[in-house]
């Protein structure tokens, strides 16, 4: 319980502390966003290793030598906490946005944070906001942002990995980028799974290798989201 109020009043203490930096960078985002993420990426990253520190994670990280360093990527990962996020966005060793719910927009500040770090948000009840989303994600790959997506949807509370949402996919497709498989174990059980306690955990992430979606058929074109998580489901079997 200490470790979790410890946690939160770091979090929010980042928050209020960095507001004027954030707001002076998120301005500077309007005409340079490059250079805005270049500011604003750094300070993220730390925040979240340390809000990892403070919750007790210990992390075992496998297949970095996998992510290419010189151009874009679609990360694809299975999604059970909020941890998953704290966890690889700073492995991540190019500007990333992720896609999140547009209900991570309701803390002000917050959303400052998500604009500048290349973050897109989605209303799942709106077909056309949904569409404008994938669009820009595609438009950030072509000029050299990776994107990370968690194409379940939402959160698995039993553990299990759900079905993937082929829109996802398009992403990859339309951009020519390679996707990377993510298989993420364990975050559940830092403090999902026991709110509001944090409990001591090891955290394994591993990247698969890459796939290359200009080679892809047709067939295989229509079959990746399948293909990408039944890749996945065998690296967490693995892990496990």
């Amino acid at each position: 319980m200490i470790r979790a109020i410890i946690a939160l009043l770091f979090a929010a203490l980042f928050l209020i502390i960095t507001l004027p930096y954030i707001f002076i960078v998120w301005l500077i985002s309007k005409k340079h966003p490059d250079k805005a993420y270049a500011l604003a990426a750094p300070p993220a990253m730390w925040g979240l290793r340390v809000v990892s520190f403070l919750c007790s994670v210990h992390l075992n990280v496998t297949g970095l030598e996998n992510i290419p360093k010189d151009r874009s990527v679609l990360y694809i990962g299975n999604h059970s906490s909020i941890f998953d996020v704290i966890l690889t966005y700073p492995l991540s060793p190019r500007p990333t946005g992720y896609l999140a719910k547009k209900e991570m927009t309701k803390v002000p500040v917050f959303k400052l944070w998500m604009d500048v770090l290349f973050c897109l948000t989605l209303d799942r009840s709106d077909t056309r906001q949904a569409l404008g989303v994938i669009l820009k994600a595609i438009d950030y790959e072509k000029h050299g942002r990776s994107v990370f997506i968690f194409p379940e949807g939402t959160r698995t509370k039993d553990g299990t990995l759900g079905a993937f949402h082929a829109g996802s996919f398009k992403v990859a497709l339309r951009s020519g980028c390679p996707v990377i498989p993510v298989a993420i174990t364990h975050t559940a059980e830092i403090i999902r799974d026991h709110i509001p306690f944090v409990k001591t955990t090891t955290v394994n992430i591993s990247y698969g290798t890459p796939i290359e979606t200009k080679d892809l058929s047709v067939e295989e074109k229509k079959h990746l989201a399948n293909h990408v998580r039944d890749i996945i489901s065998g690296m967490l079997d693995e892990m496990d």
